[in-house]
């Protein structure tokens, strides 16, 4: 039984059902998460092919594994770290993208000198950076371009909006560590799309 501290809300499926192999009970998993599963795992992956593949192989690896399920998060958030984890795998495997590595990350963190932040700062609002649809096509065009550990989170909370504690369950991070990776993952982003909006 989950602690009644739990920051989640309960389950769409009934997870006992599916912890003894209920076949129906896992279809409607199949069905209620599937379309939402598919759209984070294609934002990784970038390819509709491969997006398609994973989640297959996501439902897969979930079913085979349903007894190792310690019930410490929800059912949900643990087949997303599973489909995660395998675009991830994908992605290392392909390198079709030209993908900023970490390193490259560092360049893109904001400059100080004595205290004071080098360059001039704007505020950054993603909502109106994506009101049209080219300005919307540069930035998913961006996202894609940052390493896999930056652009799932960014994909997680930014995109479809999750809640830092989910998004941190399902990356398997504490919440501090999701805070500065959303963070830095946000900066860099804005450094790179700088360039197109001023």
């Amino acid at each position: 039984m989950r602690a009644a501290s739990t920051a989640f809300v309960e389950d769409p499926v009934n997870v006992p059902a599916l912890l003894d192999g209920n076949r129906r009970e896992f279809d409607k998993l199949v069905r209620q998460e599937s379309p939402r599963l598919f759209r984070v795992i294609l934002r990784i992956v970038r390819d509709e092919d491969e997006a398609e593949s994973v989640m297959q192989e996501a439902y897969l690896q979930t079913y085979k594994r349903l007894s190792t399920f310690r019930g410490d998060s929800k059912f949900t958030t643990w087949l997303y770290a599973i489909a995660i984890n395998l675009a991830k795998a994908s992605l290392r495997k392909r390198k079709r993208y030209s993908i900023y590595e970490q390193e490259e990350i560092e360049r893109l963190q904001p400059r100080f000198s004595g205290g004071d932040y080098v360059e001039t700062y704007d505020r950054w609002d993603p909502h109106r950076l994506a009101e049209l649809e080219q300005r919307k096509r540069l930035v998913h065009d961006a996202i894609a371009r940052l390493p896999p550990d930056h652009r799932t989170i960014i994909i997680l909370r930014d995109i479809e909006e999750l809640s830092t504690a989910e998004t941190a369950a399902i990356l398997n991070i504490t919440e501090g560590t999701a805070r500065v990776r959303l963070h830095r993952a946000r900066q860099a982003l804005r450094t790179i799309l700088d360039g197109h909006f001023h």
